[in-house]
């Protein structure tokens, strides 16, 4: 079993930044690929970012390409969301998930562990 904490979010005005954290205990960390999802009420749950084991690759939806980094540190059991010039639409419930292999990343059924969520909002 893995567990997955989400914190960093909150609300910021548009054009801002956030950084969400995703905090991972259970079993080893490397072993897992990361990714985050979100969620807005009437929607599906649509990928936004995911990275490989050991952080060689990394992917990201068409809509947060250029605004969003997801990085990892694997020393410290932690997977990030680094948001950028942040817009409206990008308000979110936003959750961390974990699978353990490096392939399917943009699907959200692959995935075996999700946490909670956190909450972003964006004032325009």
């Amino acid at each position: 079993q893995v567990q997955l904490v989400e914190s960093g979010g909150g609300l910021v005005q548009a054009g801002g930044s956030l950084r969400l954290s995703c905090a991972a205990s259970g079993r080893t960390f490397s072993n897992y690929a990361m990714g985050w999802f979100r969620l807005d009420p009437g929607k599906e749950r649509e990928f936004v970012a995911a990275i490989t084991r050991t952080g060689g690759s990394t992917y990201y939806s068409d809509s947060v390409k250029g605004r969003f980094t997801i990085s990892r540190d694997n020393a410290k059991n932690t997977v990030y969301l680094q948001m950028s010039s942040l817009k409206p639409e990008d308000t979110a419930l936003y959750y961390c998930a974990a699978v353990q292999r490096n392939y399917g990343l943009e699907l959200r059924s692959g995935y075996d562990y999700w946490g909670q969520g956190t909450q972003v909002t964006v004032s325009s």
